[in-house]
């Protein structure tokens, strides 16, 4: 579990990035970030996993404050994966950078070779293959794959789809919301809201270095005020199923207004087609 109470974060005396921010994330939820660019999305995550520190208030993991943790701690428990994966990766072979966090632990024992192995396997790696000649979506998945292999219960991730094509995309997802139905903590900070459409339970917008709103997924992204406000783009299918409403009112109170993924909304215009024919 990660809480934060009252927290406060300045980088210069005149320049708060973080103003009173109190949340709670318990274990096992999948939340999304989002907000507009310099919202302080980003320092929250390096808040969490111990990287930064707060000027006032606390950030806790499992009830015990991060400043009376060490990194390495933290580390255990949460798992950071860095937009860029080139900042993360920094070994010759695949099995050496999923190993590289055993060896910093003094803890490249037989059982940790085989949770390489496993996750070789899982992700269908070349374990001899060097990490800098992979494709950018393979470095992202090589990246992620490093922190699965030590097995933390939180797992931060920074724009994790920044930067890769559809089925890149995909694939790095898929990976994570396996990850998430295993019992793992995800949170992410993204700006691509179809993502967080199909992924995030709950959604915590950020402005200014402040919350303005937490909530469930779809609760946030149907909610115009909210998004105008901090300059969010609601996903299609939500924008569709507004639009439909407009222009015709009737649906207001249909399932068509209530549409969160293509599938729903295909059967809910299906069904008011049907109906409107048998009257």
């Amino acid at each position: 579990m990660i809480e934060f109470k009252d927290v406060c974060v300045s980088y210069t005396p005149e320049a708060q990035v973080l103003a009173e921010v109190n949340f709670t994330i318990n274990n096992g939820e999948f939340v999304a970030f989002v907000g507009s660019n310099g919202a302080g999305k980003s320092t929250t995550m390096r808040l969490m996993n111990g990287l930064l520190k707060p000027n006032s208030g606390e950030v806790l993991i499992d009830g015990i404050p991060t400043t009376q943790l060490k990194t390495s701690e933290i580390a255990h428990k949460v798992g950071f994966l860095f937009q860029n994966p080139d900042r993360q990766i920094c070994c010759k072979t695949v099995r050496e950078e999923l190993e590289f966090g055993f060896k910093a632990q003094g803890a490249l024992d037989d059982e940790a070779r085989a949770r390489v192995d496993e996750v070789i396997e899982e992700f269908g790696f070349n374990a001899n293959a060097e990490p800098y000649l992979l494709n950018r979506g393979t470095r992202q998945l090589l990246a992620l794959a490093s922190i699965i292999v030590m097995a933390p219960q939180t797992i931060i991730l920074d724009e994790p789809t920044t930067g890769l094509d559809y089925r890149e995309c995909c694939k790095v997802m898929e990976a994570i919301e396996k990850l998430h139905k295993s019992g793992k903590t995800i949170v992410m900070v993204c700006h691509d809201m179809e993502v967080v459409a199909d992924f995030a339970d709950r959604v915590i917008v950020m402005t200014y270095g402040e919350m303005v709103a937490d909530g469930p997924t779809f609760d946030i992204l149907r909610n115009s005020e909210i998004l105008k406000r901090s300059d969010l783009i609601a996903p299609q299918i939500i924008s569709i199923s507004q639009e439909l409403v407009a222009r015709n009112p009737e649906l207001a109170h249909s399932s068509i207004a209530q549409a969160n993924s293509l599938q729903e909304l295909t059967n809910a215009i299906e069904a008011f087609v049907v109906d409107k024919g048998g009257k």
